[in-house]
């Protein structure tokens, strides 16, 4: 099993950032991709950024020009820089795990962490 743990999230004042981080542990061979998402109150949850372990990055709409995804394959942790945030950012974000290979006979398999809560408001 893995285990994704996420910290960094809070209040912020618009126009502020924060940085998400989330660590995954476990009998971790590899991870083909992480991503984070977002939940706001009676919406969906939707993609906020993901990246594979070469570092190919993909992000959703225009957030590109204020969130930043980064990862250390490494060390299985990836991270979100969030800048400029805005009320609508509002939201609780979650770290997923795409494609977990384990050094066990375990079957690869796709994992998500909690959630952070992040606030964005004055």
């Amino acid at each position: 099993q893995v285990q994704l743990v996420e910290s960094g999230g809070g209040l912020v004042q618009p126009g502020g950032s924060l940085r998400l981080s989330c660590a995954a542990s476990g009998s971790i061979f590899s991870i083909y991709a992480m991503a984070w998402y977002r939940q706001a109150p009676g919406k969906q949850r939707e993609l906020v950024a993901g990246i594979t372990s070469a570092g190919s990055t993909n992000y959703a709409g225009s957030l590109k020009d204020r969130f930043t995804i980064s990862r250390d394959p490494a060390k299985n942790t990836v991270s979100l820089q969030m800048n400029s945030l805005k009320p609508e950012d509002t939201a609780v974000y979650y770290c997923n795990a795409h494609g977990v290979v384990f050094t066990t006979t375990a079957p690869p398999g796709d994992y998500w962490g909690q959630g952070t809560q992040v606030t964005v408001s004055s």
